[in-house]
């Protein structure tokens, strides 16, 4: 995930790479000592902030005219969606065990509902084949930067493949759906956005009547855990892999320069000036599935814009000051070495929640992305666990 600022960092971080790639889920580096040594070049047209971003790396293994199609401007949702649909093929093509073993029969949806905002956003749902019964529903929230069309898809499919419904969308500014680019004006926005698709996704005939878990990954599970402590009687359990809900003491950013973040996005909150690493190698721990990253086109990889880091901030301060309140069923599933977001966090909402019911699993030597760039038997194990603890809580049903 893209949020050094809103997540418990380690200090050690390796130097910047020369190129710029697009990742799932990458971090905003926020240094104590920040400087303002922008990337991109800022002007200012009729009181707007213009800012051009970064020339795009190619990517390997595609065509020049796919590489093209991904070098376009992706601030607004009908390029993306213009360039994710160029890509499916070379997406689904990928040797990563999500793509290869991903069962063939599983019954997806694709489609656009529009929000009380007036956006359209995207959903998607991935049913188990004609004839086998659905257990419960599993309704998913993405991280920073994401998107839910691409590693998801496989992670979606190997779960409904056990009987259950999943569901994601795309964030307003993220992938498919409509907004700006990355940019978040406001977190609970989104977080009430989950909510409010969530409660139609729930009333669909094939899960009416049956448990309904929310499922969020990195900033996912910030906005998970907010959705939960707004709604608490809409959901039956939470599951949490990498989640983004407290900084520690040693990474929080020091009171000026949060309060310089804070005027900045006051007057020009969409401006792309947030310093970023490329974290992949943090990130995925098998380099073969890290060469894999860039394929997510429709990312954000960017310089996090101003609001959104405020905002992002902002949102962790809440989530740790109620982790207490949290009393739903509860499965947290984080690697052990993780160095975007620290295993302490989930530690720590384990043993700050009130729920009855919870399980922590820490995996030894996992990076930030357990069920995308580990060893595949730690990708399957991963996927087993969540099911396993799904199918406990099902199956009075």
């Amino acid at each position: 995930m893209d949020l050094a600022l809103t997540t418990t960092f380690r200090p050690s971080i390796p130097p910047e790479s020369s190129l710029i790639h697009r990742k799932i889920d990458r971090p905003i580096i926020l240094r104590h000592k920040w400087k303002w040594k922008p990337q991109t070049s800022t002007s200012e047209t009729k009181g707007r902030t213009i800012t051009m971003a970064l020339k795009k790396a190619k990517i390997d293994g595609v065509s020049e005219a796919l590489n093209e199609i991904a070098s376009q401007n992706l601030d607004h949702a009908p390029a993306r969606r213009r360039v994710r649909s160029a890509f499916v093929n070379a997406q689904q093509q990928l040797d990563h065990i999500l793509f290869k073993m991903a069962p063939g029969d599983i019954r997806l949806e694709e489609w656009y509902e529009t929000n009380s905002k007036g956006q359209q956003i995207f959903c998607k749902s991935w049913l188990p084949k004609p004839g086998i019964r659905i257990k419960g529903a599993l309704c998913f929230s993405h991280g920073y930067g994401d998107t839910c069309t691409f590693f998801f898809e496989g992670i979606a499919k190997h779960i409904a493949a056990a009987g259950y419904a999943v569901y994601a969308i795309d964030h307003p500014g993220f992938g498919l759906s409509d907004g700006l680019h990355g940019y978040i004006p406001e977190f609970d926005g989104i977080v009430d956005n989950v909510n409010e698709q969530y409660v139609k996704i729930k009333s669909r005939p094939e899960v009416r009547g049956l448990p309904h878990f929310i499922f969020g990954q990195s900033m996912g599970g910030a906005i998970a855990l907010k959705a939960l402590l707004k709604e608490p009687r809409e959901w039956d359990g939470i599951v949490l892999v990498a989640p983004m809900c407290k900084i520690a003491e040693d990474m929080t950013p020091p009171v000026p320069l949060q309060k310089v973040l804070i005027f900045l996005s006051n007057i020009m909150p969409q401006a792309k000036i947030v310093p970023t690493k490329d974290l992949a190698e943090l990130a995925i721990r098998e380099f073969k599935k890290r060469k894999m990253a860039p394929y997510n086109v429709i990312s954000y990889s960017d310089k996090t814009r101003v609001k959104t880091a405020v905002e992002l901030l902002n949102a962790t301060k809440y989530i740790e000051s109620q982790v207490d309140k949290v009393a739903s069923p509860m499965l947290i599933l984080h690697g052990a070495d993780d160095k975007v977001t620290d295993p302490r966090v989930s530690q720590y909402l384990y043993d700050k929640s009130s729920s009855s019911d919870k399980t922590l699993k820490l995996y030894d030597g996992g990076y930030h992305c357990i069920l995308e760039g580990e060893p595949d038997d730690r990708i399957l194990t991963v996927l087993n666990d969540i099911i396993s603890w799904l199918d406990t809580r099902c199956s009075s049903n």
